[in-house]
Protein backbone atom coordinates (compact mmCIF):
# COMPACT_ATOMS: atom_id res chain seq x y z
CA UNK A 1 0.00 0.00 0.00
CA UNK A 2 2.66 2.21 0.71
CA UNK A 3 4.53 1.49 -2.57
CA UNK A 4 1.42 2.58 -3.99
CA UNK A 5 1.44 6.19 -2.52
CA UNK A 6 5.27 6.62 -3.45
CA UNK A 7 4.30 5.30 -6.88
CA UNK A 8 1.39 7.54 -7.06
CA UNK A 9 3.72 10.64 -5.91
CA UNK A 10 6.58 9.76 -8.29
CA UNK A 11 4.06 9.92 -11.22
CA UNK A 12 2.36 12.87 -10.77
CA UNK A 13 5.76 14.76 -10.10
CA UNK A 14 6.84 13.19 -13.67
CA UNK A 15 3.72 14.69 -14.90
CA UNK A 16 4.49 17.86 -13.12
CA UNK A 17 8.05 17.74 -14.64
CA UNK A 18 6.37 17.72 -18.33
CA UNK A 19 4.19 19.68 -17.73
CA UNK A 20 6.52 22.21 -16.67
CA UNK A 21 8.90 21.34 -19.64
CA UNK A 22 5.94 21.87 -22.52
CA UNK A 23 5.07 24.99 -20.43
CA UNK A 24 8.45 26.14 -21.13
CA UNK A 25 8.65 24.46 -24.27
CA UNK A 26 5.93 26.87 -25.33
CA UNK A 27 6.99 29.80 -24.43
CA UNK A 28 10.26 29.58 -25.63
CA UNK A 29 8.88 28.63 -29.50
CA UNK A 30 5.89 31.65 -28.84
CA UNK A 31 9.44 34.22 -27.86
CA UNK A 32 10.97 32.58 -31.16
CA UNK A 33 7.84 33.76 -33.00
CA UNK A 34 7.62 37.25 -31.14
CA UNK A 35 11.32 37.76 -32.10
CA UNK A 36 10.45 36.74 -35.62
CA UNK A 37 7.79 38.93 -35.66
CA UNK A 38 9.70 41.94 -34.32
CA UNK A 39 12.84 41.31 -36.55
CA UNK A 40 10.32 41.82 -39.40
CA UNK A 41 8.73 44.74 -37.98
CA UNK A 42 12.26 46.60 -37.26
CA UNK A 43 12.86 45.83 -41.40
CA UNK A 44 9.84 46.86 -42.21
CA UNK A 45 10.23 50.27 -40.38
CA UNK A 46 13.69 50.80 -41.51
CA UNK A 47 12.12 49.98 -45.19
CA UNK A 48 9.44 53.15 -44.64
CA UNK A 49 11.91 55.41 -42.93
CA UNK A 50 14.25 54.43 -46.10
CA UNK A 51 11.72 54.67 -48.24
CA UNK A 52 10.35 58.33 -46.56
CA UNK A 53 13.19 59.92 -46.63
CA UNK A 54 13.33 58.90 -50.53
CA UNK A 55 9.88 60.25 -51.19
CA UNK A 56 11.23 63.66 -48.86
CA UNK A 57 14.61 63.75 -51.42
CA UNK A 58 11.82 63.44 -54.59
CA UNK A 59 10.23 66.22 -53.16
CA UNK A 60 12.46 68.42 -52.12
CA UNK A 61 13.40 68.34 -55.68
CA UNK A 62 10.41 68.82 -57.23
CA UNK A 63 9.95 71.39 -54.98
CA UNK A 64 13.30 73.25 -56.16
CA UNK A 65 12.36 72.67 -59.71
CA UNK A 66 8.72 73.91 -59.61
CA UNK A 67 10.46 76.91 -58.10
CA UNK A 68 12.95 77.66 -60.10
CA UNK A 69 10.29 77.32 -63.07
CA UNK A 70 8.04 80.08 -60.98
CA UNK A 71 11.38 82.44 -60.99
CA UNK A 72 11.47 81.86 -65.17
CA UNK A 73 8.23 82.08 -65.40
CA UNK A 74 7.36 85.43 -63.31
CA UNK A 75 9.48 87.22 -65.87
CA UNK A 76 6.54 86.98 -68.02
CA UNK A 77 4.51 88.83 -65.42
CA UNK A 78 4.47 92.56 -63.65
CA UNK A 79 5.40 91.55 -60.29
CA UNK A 80 1.86 92.62 -58.95
CA UNK A 81 -0.06 90.32 -61.66
CA UNK A 82 2.80 87.24 -60.59
CA UNK A 83 1.63 87.81 -56.69
CA UNK A 84 -1.92 88.53 -57.19
CA UNK A 85 -2.19 85.30 -58.74
CA UNK A 86 0.15 82.77 -56.43
CA UNK A 87 -1.77 84.65 -53.59
CA UNK A 88 -4.95 83.72 -55.15
CA UNK A 89 -6.14 87.11 -55.39
CA UNK A 90 -6.75 87.21 -59.24
CA UNK A 91 -8.16 83.43 -61.39
CA UNK A 92 -6.40 83.07 -64.47
CA UNK A 93 -9.56 83.12 -66.64
CA UNK A 94 -11.03 85.43 -69.45
CA UNK A 95 -12.13 88.47 -66.94
CA UNK A 96 -12.12 91.83 -66.74
CA UNK A 97 -13.58 94.93 -65.08
CA UNK A 98 -13.55 98.91 -65.63
CA UNK A 99 -11.28 101.16 -63.39
CA UNK A 100 -9.53 104.78 -63.46
CA UNK A 101 -6.08 103.98 -64.20
CA UNK A 102 -3.20 106.11 -65.36
CA UNK A 103 -1.87 104.81 -68.83
CA UNK A 104 1.88 105.86 -69.68
CA UNK A 105 3.69 105.31 -72.88
CA UNK A 106 7.05 105.48 -74.13
CA UNK A 107 9.47 104.99 -77.07
CA UNK A 108 12.79 106.50 -78.63
CA UNK A 109 12.65 108.94 -81.14
CA UNK A 110 14.32 108.10 -84.23
CA UNK A 111 14.88 104.38 -83.03
CA UNK A 112 14.78 102.75 -86.66
CA UNK A 113 17.50 105.22 -87.59
CA UNK A 114 19.86 104.16 -84.83
CA UNK A 115 19.27 100.58 -85.70
CA UNK A 116 20.33 100.70 -88.96
CA UNK A 117 23.44 101.94 -87.41
CA UNK A 118 23.90 99.54 -85.68
CA UNK A 119 24.52 95.54 -86.14
CA UNK A 120 22.25 93.29 -84.52
CA UNK A 121 24.18 92.34 -81.12
CA UNK A 122 25.17 95.66 -80.38
CA UNK A 123 21.72 97.07 -80.96
CA UNK A 124 19.99 93.96 -78.91
CA UNK A 125 22.70 95.13 -75.93
CA UNK A 126 21.60 98.26 -75.99
CA UNK A 127 18.16 98.36 -76.30
CA UNK A 128 17.85 95.43 -73.03
CA UNK A 129 20.01 97.88 -71.39
CA UNK A 130 17.49 100.70 -72.05
CA UNK A 131 14.60 98.45 -71.16
CA UNK A 132 15.96 96.58 -67.94
CA UNK A 133 16.89 100.40 -66.69
CA UNK A 134 13.69 102.12 -67.63
CA UNK A 135 11.66 98.94 -65.68
CA UNK A 136 13.62 99.02 -62.88
CA UNK A 137 12.88 103.07 -62.28
CA UNK A 138 8.59 101.66 -63.36
CA UNK A 139 8.83 98.80 -60.53
CA UNK A 140 10.51 101.15 -58.00
CA UNK A 141 7.29 103.58 -58.05
CA UNK A 142 4.68 100.34 -58.06
CA UNK A 143 4.19 100.38 -61.82
CA UNK A 144 2.21 97.67 -63.60
CA UNK A 145 4.01 96.77 -66.78
CA UNK A 146 2.11 95.48 -69.53
CA UNK A 147 4.62 95.00 -72.33
CA UNK A 148 7.46 96.01 -74.40
CA UNK A 149 6.66 96.36 -78.13
CA UNK A 150 10.36 96.80 -79.79
CA UNK A 151 11.42 99.93 -77.98
CA UNK A 152 8.08 101.32 -77.00
CA UNK A 153 6.98 100.41 -73.34
CA UNK A 154 3.43 99.76 -72.58
CA UNK A 155 2.95 100.96 -68.61
CA UNK A 156 -0.03 101.66 -66.20
CA UNK A 157 -0.82 102.52 -62.15
CA UNK A 158 -4.18 101.48 -60.69
CA UNK A 159 -4.46 97.70 -61.31
CA UNK A 160 -3.85 94.92 -59.27
CA UNK A 161 -2.98 97.50 -57.07
CA UNK A 162 -3.67 100.94 -56.57
CA UNK A 163 -3.44 103.71 -53.63
CA UNK A 164 -5.97 105.93 -55.31
CA UNK A 165 -6.33 108.13 -58.46
CA UNK A 166 -4.33 110.83 -57.83
CA UNK A 167 -1.41 109.13 -55.78
CA UNK A 168 -1.48 106.71 -58.70
CA UNK A 169 -1.17 109.79 -61.75
CA UNK A 170 1.44 111.20 -59.52
CA UNK A 171 3.53 107.84 -59.11
CA UNK A 172 3.26 107.75 -62.68
CA UNK A 173 4.46 111.19 -63.79
CA UNK A 174 7.45 111.10 -60.68
CA UNK A 175 8.50 107.83 -62.58
CA UNK A 176 8.26 109.46 -65.95
CA UNK A 177 10.92 112.49 -64.75
CA UNK A 178 12.84 109.87 -63.00
CA UNK A 179 13.09 108.14 -66.55
CA UNK A 180 14.08 111.23 -68.65
CA UNK A 181 16.79 112.18 -65.57
CA UNK A 182 17.90 108.37 -66.27
CA UNK A 183 18.05 108.79 -70.64
CA UNK A 184 20.45 111.17 -69.99
CA UNK A 185 22.38 109.95 -67.90
CA UNK A 186 23.37 106.90 -70.06
CA UNK A 187 24.06 108.79 -73.12
CA UNK A 188 28.05 108.76 -72.18
CA UNK A 189 27.57 104.83 -72.25
CA UNK A 190 26.01 104.88 -75.78
CA UNK A 191 28.00 107.50 -77.09
CA UNK A 192 31.35 105.05 -76.37
CA UNK A 193 29.07 102.26 -77.77
CA UNK A 194 29.34 103.90 -81.44
CA UNK A 195 25.35 106.15 -81.15
CA UNK A 196 26.82 109.23 -81.94
CA UNK A 197 23.22 111.05 -82.02
CA UNK A 198 21.73 110.96 -78.46
CA UNK A 199 18.44 108.31 -77.62
CA UNK A 200 15.57 110.62 -76.64
CA UNK A 201 12.35 109.33 -75.27
CA UNK A 202 9.03 110.83 -75.89
CA UNK A 203 6.33 109.73 -73.09
CA UNK A 204 2.84 110.19 -72.96
CA UNK A 205 0.63 110.03 -70.20
CA UNK A 206 -3.43 109.82 -69.49
CA UNK A 207 -5.41 109.16 -66.29
CA UNK A 208 -9.08 107.70 -67.65
CA UNK A 209 -11.36 104.72 -67.19
CA UNK A 210 -9.75 101.36 -68.94
CA UNK A 211 -10.95 97.64 -69.58
CA UNK A 212 -8.30 95.87 -67.71
CA UNK A 213 -7.72 92.08 -66.70
CA UNK A 214 -7.18 88.84 -69.02
CA UNK A 215 -8.32 88.65 -72.63
CA UNK A 216 -7.13 85.86 -74.66
CA UNK A 217 -8.50 82.53 -75.33
CA UNK A 218 -8.50 79.37 -72.50
CA UNK A 219 -5.29 78.24 -73.66
CA UNK A 220 -3.31 81.65 -73.93
CA UNK A 221 -4.23 84.80 -71.78
CA UNK A 222 -2.85 88.45 -71.46
CA UNK A 223 -3.10 90.30 -68.70
CA UNK A 224 -3.44 93.83 -70.30
CA UNK A 225 -5.68 96.97 -70.99
CA UNK A 226 -7.72 98.54 -73.86
CA UNK A 227 -10.40 101.57 -74.14
CA UNK A 228 -10.16 105.19 -74.88
CA UNK A 229 -7.34 105.82 -72.16
CA UNK A 230 -5.11 103.85 -73.83
CA UNK A 231 -5.55 105.13 -77.10
CA UNK A 232 -5.14 108.56 -75.88
CA UNK A 233 -1.98 108.32 -74.09
CA UNK A 234 -0.45 106.66 -76.77
CA UNK A 235 -1.45 109.59 -78.71
CA UNK A 236 0.29 112.20 -76.41
CA UNK A 237 3.43 110.06 -76.67
CA UNK A 238 3.72 110.16 -80.27
CA UNK A 239 2.76 114.12 -79.97
CA UNK A 240 5.64 114.66 -77.84
CA UNK A 241 8.44 116.45 -78.46
CA UNK A 242 12.05 114.13 -77.75
CA UNK A 243 12.91 113.84 -74.41
CA UNK A 244 9.14 115.09 -73.02
CA UNK A 245 6.76 114.14 -71.13
CA UNK A 246 3.01 115.42 -72.49
CA UNK A 247 0.08 114.71 -70.00
CA UNK A 248 -2.89 115.43 -70.51
CA UNK A 249 -5.39 118.08 -68.19
CA UNK A 250 -7.21 114.85 -66.91
CA UNK A 251 -3.64 113.78 -64.98
CA UNK A 252 -2.66 117.66 -64.30
CA UNK A 253 -5.60 117.71 -62.54
CA UNK A 254 -4.79 114.90 -60.39
CA UNK A 255 -0.62 116.14 -59.93
CA UNK A 256 -0.60 120.05 -60.51
CA UNK A 257 -0.30 120.65 -56.94
CA UNK A 258 3.19 118.85 -56.76
CA UNK A 259 4.15 118.81 -60.63
CA UNK A 260 5.23 121.66 -62.76
CA UNK A 261 3.63 121.82 -65.89
CA UNK A 262 3.20 123.94 -68.74
CA UNK A 263 0.43 124.02 -70.90
CA UNK A 264 0.86 122.97 -74.51
CA UNK A 265 -2.43 123.47 -76.49
CA UNK A 266 -5.17 121.21 -77.49
CA UNK A 267 -5.32 118.19 -79.52
CA UNK A 268 -7.61 115.98 -81.50
CA UNK A 269 -7.50 112.18 -80.85
CA UNK A 270 -8.99 109.84 -83.09
CA UNK A 271 -12.07 108.31 -81.17
CA UNK A 272 -12.53 111.27 -78.98
CA UNK A 273 -15.04 113.75 -80.08
CA UNK A 274 -13.78 116.27 -78.47
CA UNK A 275 -10.12 118.18 -78.06
CA UNK A 276 -7.64 116.89 -75.33
CA UNK A 277 -5.89 119.68 -73.35
CA UNK A 278 -2.24 118.68 -72.91
CA UNK A 279 0.54 119.88 -70.60
CA UNK A 280 4.08 119.12 -70.74
CA UNK A 281 6.21 118.64 -67.61
CA UNK A 282 8.53 120.43 -66.41
CA UNK A 283 9.79 119.16 -63.05
CA UNK A 284 8.63 119.07 -59.32
CA UNK A 285 7.53 121.42 -57.54
CA UNK A 286 9.62 123.06 -54.78
CA UNK A 287 8.70 122.49 -51.27
CA UNK A 288 5.99 124.99 -50.20
CA UNK A 289 7.40 127.60 -47.80
CA UNK A 290 7.35 127.13 -44.20
CA UNK A 291 4.55 129.69 -43.89
CA UNK A 292 2.10 128.69 -46.16
CA UNK A 293 2.45 125.35 -44.46
CA UNK A 294 1.63 127.20 -41.27
CA UNK A 295 -1.39 129.12 -42.84
CA UNK A 296 -2.91 125.58 -43.98
CA UNK A 297 -2.60 124.08 -40.87
CA UNK A 298 -4.28 127.45 -39.01
CA UNK A 299 -6.83 126.86 -41.63
CA UNK A 300 -7.84 123.08 -40.55
CA UNK A 301 -7.67 124.02 -37.41
CA UNK A 302 -10.09 125.90 -37.53
CA UNK A 303 -12.10 124.18 -39.53
CA UNK A 304 -11.99 121.33 -37.02
CA UNK A 305 -12.44 123.28 -33.79
CA UNK A 306 -15.84 124.71 -35.58
CA UNK A 307 -17.00 120.90 -35.95
CA UNK A 308 -15.80 119.40 -32.12
CA UNK A 309 -18.02 118.84 -29.41
CA UNK A 310 -17.12 120.59 -26.47
CA UNK A 311 -15.48 118.44 -24.58
CA UNK A 312 -13.25 116.94 -27.66
CA UNK A 313 -12.62 120.70 -27.81
CA UNK A 314 -10.75 120.49 -24.58
CA UNK A 315 -8.73 117.24 -25.90
CA UNK A 316 -7.79 119.64 -28.70
CA UNK A 317 -6.31 122.15 -26.52
CA UNK A 318 -4.25 120.19 -24.54
CA UNK A 319 -3.00 118.52 -27.30
CA UNK A 320 -2.13 122.20 -28.87
CA UNK A 321 -0.64 123.32 -25.12
CA UNK A 322 1.74 120.40 -25.26
CA UNK A 323 2.86 120.92 -28.60
CA UNK A 324 3.14 124.32 -27.75
CA UNK A 325 5.28 123.57 -24.63
CA UNK A 326 7.86 121.44 -26.71
CA UNK A 327 8.08 124.16 -29.47
CA UNK A 328 9.21 126.96 -26.18
CA UNK A 329 11.22 124.10 -24.85
CA UNK A 330 13.52 123.69 -27.86
CA UNK A 331 13.82 127.01 -28.58
CA UNK A 332 15.07 128.25 -25.23
CA UNK A 333 17.43 125.08 -25.51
Amino acid sequence: MAKSVDEAAQSSDETGQADKTNSLQSLQEENDYLRSELEDLKLLYEATIEHGEAVEDQLADQSNKLEALSRQLAKYLSPQVYKSIFEGRQEVKIESSRKKLTVFFSDIADFTETADRLESEELTAILNQYLTEMSNIALRYGATIDKYVGDAILIFFGDPETRGVTEDALACVRMAIDMQERMKALQGAWREAGISKPMKCRMGIHTDYCTVGNFGSEDRLDYTIIGRGVNTASRLESLATPGSVLISFETYSQVKEHIKCAENGEVNVKGIAYPVTTYEVIGLKDPAPVKDELDLVSHQLEKISASLLPEDREKLIATLKSALDRLTSTKTT
